[in-house]
């Protein structure tokens, strides 16, 4: 504490208003298998469109039922963790996008006086354009279609630059034609890019092309010195001489044509765009429906004009995503991105892949495709082949504008790269697989690893960052991933474990004998009994009808004895039973798997059994009627109703007391703890929790030696509040005479 030494007034402000937090109990820790979504991470599931959407709808060829279990808790709680498991082979859905190069023209200069050529004042250059696309259709109607004219004023190869990107980056519709304009040193003879611009068309792809030439009035030797217009030919395009005869009188009025190419996905370096799902799974998978819907993942590429191309996700059939995306411009592609800078930056379906033959490319191998083959304006209109990273010819102005002899020399090695996704209707994706087939790798994905990190499976749940209080693998009832469960919630503490017998395990005593681990039933083995108040056991099976296959199918009842904790917890508060008539009515259940008497109950219920039965009654309908834990000796935790009162308590003396750690171990800290934790418990009294309750932090239990040690001891004893599970009214029958008010 600051200690003050001259005059004035000072204010200090305490917060001594601690009080002990709420915690929600009604949040289920789900593990299983799904046709989509990510894998082996706790995900915040708030809704059950958010969980369809997220992970796919429920199917029976998905093996569990963690997705049906998963729907009907969420019709009693607004959030559940979901765990996605997958084996090692499960697979991605992919498709596979043509990339295409586009029509290029190659405007070069500067536009300035130039001494070696003896042209007097630079000339502007007037252009006319006509842009192709795939089908071979004019996209401007200027001039009855032969193209648009734009004029290129004179200037300094900067200014020149400056010009061709508002003109024809601007004013020349970008979604017809685009360009890039060259930064190099105004030195024709100098390394590297001394250009004005290239003009490209937008459409790339067998058939796109364009066609660029001179307009009436500008002469060969002003062209000539004003900017030179270089043919840059595909292998599948032809190209038509853009100079006449060398003569100043010359009017400029060729045309050329350039055609673009398809870069197929075969050779070492060839280039493809490889369209992969995000996760793993089947549910990617374009289809169709029983009633010819779309389902599943598509990709549909849209031309946007210039570099710029829309590759838009397709969920069902409808537009789910856009993405307006670019191989041009930084020099890379980042590769599980789709954009070119657009606020909607990440995909949530898909990722993609640049590939160079069969393998992935690298940022820095972007430039290095061979698939096409250009061809380099030289000696007699000659063919000198360069690929992709050496678009560009230069004129060499140094040298006689007659002698044309290797006049033409490539000096771009990484130059802009010209292609683009092809456009394609709707490109399906295919191949996933859910990684949810049955038997030892199923059980090893379940389970997971807490080895690593992140850690995988079940192991998830057991995070600080989120807080269950029921877990659940619903319809997996494989021996080994139910007492990892049951393992897992005895060691965090924080969760009660539902599991139950397998479908079609037979009579009651075969429910109990697996229950003891003496089933030995093909299918249905158990070696081991279950025995832990952190576990509940329910049976048998309820019939629910699925909206989603439109077919009765048997659910896992554990999957109900979470539902109905929710409930309760909804209604009353996580102490109360969840079972009898009020808390463990089930409304959606239609037929239980065995019908249940009177004797069928007790046999499940008592002499060291510890089954909750699902019971279908007459007149009160399919009831949970039991609420004990499994374990088998005599005490308060043998009830799913206290163990479940002994987990919200932990956690919330856990929360409540953090922030004491490092105060001094003194009595004003002990007072402080009793402060926090006494209305706390107080408050679980008024809510028929516990019928006592008292908290001792003072000097009898924290002695010298624990204190020495650095430990502060508190004890909180609680009396938790019993159910009346049994209900025995005593009639007795007595003669006119007796006094019933001594009785």
């Amino acid at each position: 504490m600051a200690n003050y030494v001259s005059p004035g007034v000072y204010t200090i402000e305490k917060d001594i208003s601690e009080y002990a937090p709420s915690i929600n109990t009604s949040i289920v820790g789900v593990v299983g298998f799904a046709s989509k979504g990510p894998t082996n991470k706790a995900t915040l599931i708030t809704s059950q469109n958010n969980l369809v959407d997220t992970f796919g709808e429920p199917s029976e060829g998905i093996y569990g039922q963690a997705l049906e279990g998963s729907l009907e808790i969420l019709e009693q709680t607004n959030s559940l963790y979901f765990v996605r498991s997958a084996t090692s082979d499960a697979a991605d859905a992919s498709a596979t996008l043509s990339v295409g190069s586009v029509p290029v023209v190659v405007v070069s200069g500067p536009v300035s006086y130039n001494a070696n050529l003896g042209h007097g004042v630079a000339t502007p250059l007037t252009l006319r354009v006509q842009v192709y696309d795939n089908a071979g259709t004019a996209k401007y109607t200027d001039n009855s279609g032969a193209g648009k004219d734009f004029s290129i004023p004179a200037g300094t190869a900067l200014t020149q630059g400056e010009a061709i990107r508002k003109i024809v980056g601007g004013g020349l519709d970008a979604d017809r034609v685009g360009c890039f304009i060259g930064n190099g040193p105004t030195d024709s003879t100098a390394t590297g890019i001394s250009l004005s611009g290239a003009l490209f068309g937008s459409y790339a792809g067998s058939g796109a092309s364009m066609s660029v030439s001179a307009c009436s009035g500008t002469s060969f030797s002003e062209a000539l010195a004003v900017s030179c217009l270089l043919p840059v030919s595909a292998a599948d395009g032809a190209s038509g001489a853009i100079f006449g005869s060398p003569t100043s009188a010359t009017l400029m009025a060729s045309t050329v044509r350039v055609y673009g190419s398809t870069i197929t996905n075969t050779g070492a370096n060839a280039a493809t765009y490889l369209v992969e799902s995000l996760y793993p799974g089947a549910g990617y998978n374009a289809g169709t429906t029983t009633g010819g819907d779309a389902s599943g993942n598509s990709v549909t590429v849209t031309n946007l004009g210039s570099q710029n191309f829309s590759v838009n996700i397709n969920q069902d059939g409808t537009t789910a995503e856009s993405f307006k995306s670019s191989f041009v411009g930084s020099g890379s592609f980042i590769e599980d991105v789709i954009n070119t800078g657009e606020t909607n930056t990440k995909s949530a379906v898909i990722k993609g892949n640049l590939r160079k033959g069969t393998g992935d490319a690298t940022a820095a191998s972007l430039t290095a495709f061979d698939g096409l083959t250009r061809t380099a304006f030289g000696t007699g209109n000659g063919a000198a082949a360069y690929n992709v990273t050496t678009q560009f010819a230069e004129y060499n102005s140094t040298t006689s504008e007659v002698d044309r002899t290797n006049t033409y020399v490539n000096s771009v090695v990484n130059g802009p790269r010209f292609i683009k996704l092809i456009e394609t209707t709707a490109a399906s994706l295919a191949g996933g697989d859910n990684g949810d087939a049955s038997g030892t790798s199923a059980n090893t994905a379940l389970i997971g690893s807490a080895a690593v990190d992140p850690k995988t499976g079940m192991q998830a749940l057991d995070d600080p960052n989120i807080n269950i209080g029921i877990g659940i693998v619903p319809g997996v009832q494989t021996e080994v991933v139910q007492n990892a469960l049951i393992t897992l919630a005895e060691a965090t503490q924080d969760f009660i474990a539902l599991v139950s017998p397998p479908y079609a395990v037979g009579t009651v005593q075969n429910a109990i004998d697996w229950s003891n681990g003496q089933s030995s039933t093909t299918g249905n083995s158990r070696t081991s009994a279950i025995n832990s108040s952190y576990a509940a056991i329910y049976w048998p099976w309820v019939k629910v009808f699925s909206v989603f296959d439109g077919i009765d199918r048997w659910l896992d009842p554990a999957i109900y004895g979470a539902r109905q904790m929710c409930f309760t917890d909804a209604v009353a508060d996580s102490w109360f039973a969840p079972a009898g008539y009020r808390r463990g009515r089930l409304t959606k259940p239609t037929e239980v798997e065995v019908k249940l008497n009177q004797g069928d109950r007790d046999s499940l219920y008592s002499g060291g059994n510890v089954i909750n039965p699902v019971v279908s009654f007459p007149q009160q309908g399919i009831t949970i009627f039991g609420q004990r834990t499994t374990q088998r000796s005599p005490s308060a935790l043998d009830r799913i109703n206290v163990r479940r009162l002994m987990i919200y308590i932990r956690k919330v003396i856990l929360a409540a007391t953090q922030r004491f750690v490092f105060e001094p171990n003194d009595e004003f800290t002990w007072a402080q703890i009793e402060g926090v934790l006494n209305p706390f418990l107080d408050d679980i009294k008024r809510r028929r929790g516990i019928t006592e309750f008292r908290v001792v932090c003072d000097e009898s239990v924290n002695t010298p030696l624990r204190i020495d040690r650095n430990e502060l001891w508190t004890k909180v004893l609680v009396k938790p509040t019993k159910t009346a599970e049994i209900l025995i009214f005593e009639i007795n029958l007595t003669n006119q005479s007796a006094q019933l008010g001594s009785l």
